[in-house]
């Protein structure tokens, strides 16, 4: 029997404790069940303890009261392989209470889904060393440390000290083969006897120091029956140290054939193996690089106002509503809004805009931007977890924590592969003893498979790419907040558009004046300007921006659904559509021309009238954005067809298609008809993106087979979305698929090599080419293999650091230089290329 006790959201009476009761009561498993309103919380005793929490969820969420849910993740030490991976993450599955858990291998974390209040980060770091290997829960709000670091210099010692110990015996064993006169010297000289203690003593050092990370997590697991790589390591390390230790003290037990040492093996091995996670933990520090600049971008303290003063207080004390001040040169701590102080704020690691934005009473500002040269004082509006940066960051740890479907074949594959080559090294030994020249051969076979067999190279296949990919995707403006989107995105076929700002810039602007004779641009400007001040209709905010020194009119009349009247400097103006200039009688002749060009291009006429004379027109359109064509080409070219969703009239929409070049078009779309509009498209064509901005597109961004939001990481966008382009370019979409396209073509080729590694060289470590050829694999060139094998891996996802952008700069790509990115990160080089 196990009892959860959770907490659970939306109850606001009695009636709503009662069914949020009965929901789980009636879930399978559940024995008893009771609901408390004023702690908000429930117990449960159920007959099962692992796989329930999802089911109660599921069981609140129907009745419309879920369940709350806590995320915690863990630094994981030990883990050297796939296997290790999924052994830590069906520990944590086992806990009540945990959702979902997966375990990063690239980055030696893990991330826990759990119902809040029902586990606790100690209970699940406990599980996780009941498992063999030693976790400690991340605080988010603590200072960035580097794990990969700390392994570094772990590894980096025990190598120092391994090397040293191991470089006698290496230097004395074969040198003496490669140079009889070495070997005749030591035997001379210390006697065989000695010299073969000195090399039990170097090497007894090696096994009991260094190489004691290996027993101390291989052996207990594979007492307990789930072998892992550590397994392997200190069981062929052994075999070759406890058959010489044998061949040394005990000769009489063996044939007079099979008298010989092979200390320098197992010392080499542990030294090249060590070597081997040392390049490893080297690579996979640089792997989340993305990940600890972001981090750092957040500053550790703060000056908040305490009193009649500012004190510098640690980040995690700060409360919303605290009043603090940001120096010149400062990064802002917190969200909040500017109370006192004017400035300019670098904000590129936002937006992607390398100029500075002036601040001024009431403006928003952001976690990790840069103050310019004033001193602000603002008030903190998001603390924590809840600031946009905060927010960022977690969306890139979510993407670069998840698993893709193409990692399920390496995940079964793993989970009997230490087993299976277990089984091949016996049935190895078994073999040559029976057909071989003798025992020693058998025992060379047999540790030179189990040493060159690597499932840590399968393991790291996918996770990597993804952690190099979407930390690269994140200095380039483009958040992945779902890992699974880099799959689905490398698959889709059409990209759909919203269009107002999306491939628009999202407001009206006055984009040519035509005046007839007798009136000048800048008098019918002015007119117009001060007819609309008091108007807060888009177009009206056009032409104020056109002519801001405008006069205050004397008189106002609106004219519903035909434009204003207005007097302005004694003369009264009319300002409208043509059908004003219906009602008033007034002639257009003059101006078919110029209203004929105007609808050609789907702008907005506005027609001018001065005294009873018809003076003018001007054009206002909303522009496109300067890299909306180029995107659309860019997509083109890819092999990826477009559409278009829009509101506006058809022939509005099908002039601006026209222009971007655009597929297809749906129009006259009211905004509840978007999502029917996208669900046409998948029928029709198959895996579809949909790209918005976030607000208004909110439900086909979250029904798309993968939603694209354009913005700066608002709330609506970083929920509903699969990937958030902060910058606020169009040419984001191409850079998605661009990262998704060139990480999935990596994470093939990375799998391809830890699978063929493993099917060519584990039969020629078991001897397959010796009755060809006579040779056998010396268990140390095996040991040599098997660490460049995962380093191999690494080295080709680091490949994708030097990714380069969707578009080039001067077609709406990253500038060179310029941290066009929401995170900041390695400036993207103008010389960048793809993978």
């Amino acid at each position: 029997m196990t009892d959860l006790r959770f907490e659970v959201t939306g109850l606001n009476c009695g009636a709503c404790a009662g069914r949020a009761q009965r929901a789980l009561e009636a879930a399978d498993g559940v024995t008893a069940a009771s609901v408390n309103l004023a702690t908000r919380t429930a117990q449960v005793s159920t007959q099962v303890s692992g796989g329930t929490a999802g089911t109660l969820q599921q069981a609140l969420r129907t009745a419309g009261y879920p369940a709350a849910e806590a995320r915690t993740r863990l630094d994981i030490e030990g883990m050297s392989c796939a296997s290790c991976a999924g052994r830590v993450e069906r520990a944590l599955l086992s806990v009540p209470g945990v959702l979902s858990a997966s375990v990063n291998l690239a980055s030696n974390t893990a991330e826990v889904q759990s119902l809040a209040g029902s586990t606790d980060p100690r209970d699940l770091a406990q599980k996780v060393a009941d498992a063999g290997y030693k976790a400690t829960p991340i605080d988010d709000d603590a200072p960035a440390r580097d794990p990969h670091a700390e392994e570094q210099a772990r590894l980096k010692r025990d190598l120092i000290l391994a090397g040293a110990l191991t470089l006698p015996v290496f230097l004395g064993e074969m040198g003496g083969h490669l140079f009889p006169p070495l070997h005749h010297w030591l035997t001379m000289t210390l006697g065989q006897t000695t010299w073969w203690a000195l090399q039990f003593v170097l090497t007894t050092l090696v096994l009991a120091g260094p190489g004691h990370r290996f027993y101390r997590i291989g052996l207990p697991l594979l007492f307990k029956g789930t072998p892992d790589m550590n397994s392997l390591v200190a069981l062929g390390t052994f075999a070759a140290w406890a058959y010489s230790t044998m061949a040394l003290f005990l000769p009489a037990l063996l044939p007079d054939t099979a008298v010989a040492v092979y200390f320098e093996a197992a010392a080499v091995i542990v030294t090249l193996i060590l070597l081997g996670r040392f390049l490893e933990a080297r690579a996979k520090g640089r792997t989340g690089a993305a990940i600890r600049h972001l981090v750092g971008l957040r500053p550790d303290t703060a000056q908040v106002r305490r009193g009649e003063g500012f004190v510098e207080t640690p980040l995690r004390e700060v409360q919303p509503g605290d009043i603090l001040m940001a120096r010149p040169g400062e990064r802002i701590a917190v969200d909040g809004i500017l109370v006192t102080g004017r400035s300019f704020v670098d904000e590129s690691m936002l937006t992607g805009e390398a100029a500075p934005v002036e601040k001024t009473g009431g403006a928003a500002l952001t976690a990790g931007t840069v103050n310019g040269n004033g001193t602000l004082t603002y008030r903190a509006e998001a603390v924590g977890r809840d600031t946009v940066l905060a927010r960022i960051i977690a969306m890139v740890e979510q993407a670069q924590s998840a698993k893709l479907p193409i990692q399920a074949l390496a995940d079964r594959v793993v989970l009997y592969f230490v087993p299976a080559v277990l089984a091949v090294a016996a049935l190895t030994t078994l073999v040559w003893l029976v057909f071989g020249p003798g025992l020693t051969f058998a025992l060379v076979a047999g540790v030179s498979v189990l040493i060159i067999a690597c499932p840590c190279a399968m393991g790291l296949a996918t996770p990597v790419s993804i952690m190099v990919g979407t930390g690269r995707a994140a200095e380039m403006g483009v958040l992945f907040r779902k890992g699974e989107a880099l799959q689905r995105l490398d698959a889709v076929r059409l990209v759909a558009f919203d269009k107002t700002g999306t491939l628009t810039e999202g407001r009206p602007e006055l984009t040519r004046t035509h005046v007839l004779p007798g009136f000048t641009e800048n008098e019918v400007l002015r007119l117009v300007a001060a007819a609309e001040r008091g108007s807060e209709h888009p177009i009206a905010q056009a032409v104020l921006r056109a002519a801001p020194d405008a006069p205050q009119p004397t008189s106002v009349e609106a004219l519903p659904g035909h434009g204003l009247s207005a007097k302005v400097d004694g003369r009264r103006v009319l300002v409208g559509a043509p059908r004003l200039m219906a009602r008033e009688g007034i002639s257009t002749a003059p101006l078919t021309e110029a209203l004929g060009s105007i609808a050609r291009e789907a702008q907005t006429p506005v027609l001018i009238a001065v005294d009873g004379v018809i003076a003018g027109v001007l054009a206002v359109a909303d522009r496109l954005k300067p890299d909306a064509r180029a995107a659309i080409s860019a997509l083109h070219a890819r092999g990826i067809r477009t559409a278009m969703i829009s509101g506006d009239a058809r022939p509005v929409a099908e002039a601006i298609a026209r222009e971007l070049g655009i597929d297809h078009v749906t129009a006259e779309v009211l905004p509840d008809g978007k999502l029917a509009a996208l669900r046409a498209l998948q029928k029709d064509h198959g895996l579809t993106a949909f790209v918005g901005d976030g607000i208004n597109d909110a439900p086909a961004l979250a029904a798309a087979d993968v939603g694209l939001a354009i913005g700066t990481g608002t709330d609506v966008a970083i929920q509903s979305a699969d990937v958030v382009m902060s910058a606020g370019r169009v040419a984001g979409v191409v850079t998605a698929l661009h990262v998704s396209r060139a990480t999935l073509r990596n994470i093939r080729q990375n799998l391809f090599w830890a699978f063929g590694y493993n099917v060519v060289l584990i039969p020629v470590a078991a001897g397959a080419l010796y009755p060809l050829t006579g040779t056998m694999l010396s268990p140390m060139l095996a040991a040599g293999a098997m660490a460049l094998s995962s380093v191999f891996v690494l080295t080709n996802a680091l490949r994708l650091k030097r990714l380069g952008p969707g578009l080039p700069p001067d077609q709406g790509g990253p500038h060179p230089g310029t941290p066009a990115r929401a995170p900041s990160g390695p400036k993207a080089s103008g010389n960048t290329q793809p993978v």
